[in-house]
């Protein structure tokens, strides 16, 4: 998981502002100009563009200019390190509550007997 690490972070952190959740699921639905994603959201547009470069360095977001329009969309594979860190830690409180309760059944019928 090492090699996840610092994208983790990023990832994790560009994904605890709610302004950028709801960019990434616009984009969800598919590319969008930058006036198209900001146009929802009351800030300036340099406000807005900072939530853009932070999704764009998480690797969650890629851009591309045309003339004088930026697009957006989901970058490929994006969610991939947070998915697999999830499912990790999925994993490991699984066995662990499965063992937690192994021990607690195992107490129960102890002391029935």
């Amino acid at each position: 998981m090492s090699k996840y690490e610092s994208s983790l972070d990023q990832c994790f952190s560009a994904l605890g502002d709610p302004t950028r959740r709801l960019i990434l699921q616009r984009l969800a639905r598919g590319e969008a100009s930058v006036s198209e994603l900001a146009k929802p959201h009351d800030m300036a547009l340099p406000s807005f563009m900072e939530h853009l470069k932070k999704l764009e360095a998480a690797g969650l977001v890629t851009s591309k200019k045309q003339g004088r329009t930026r697009t957006c969309e989901l970058a490929p594979g994006a969610f991939a390190p947070a998915k697999d860190w999830l499912s990790e830690q999925s994993e490991i409180w699984e066995g662990r509550l499965n063992r937690f309760d192994d021990y607690v059944k195992n107490l129960m019928k102890e002391r029935h007997k």
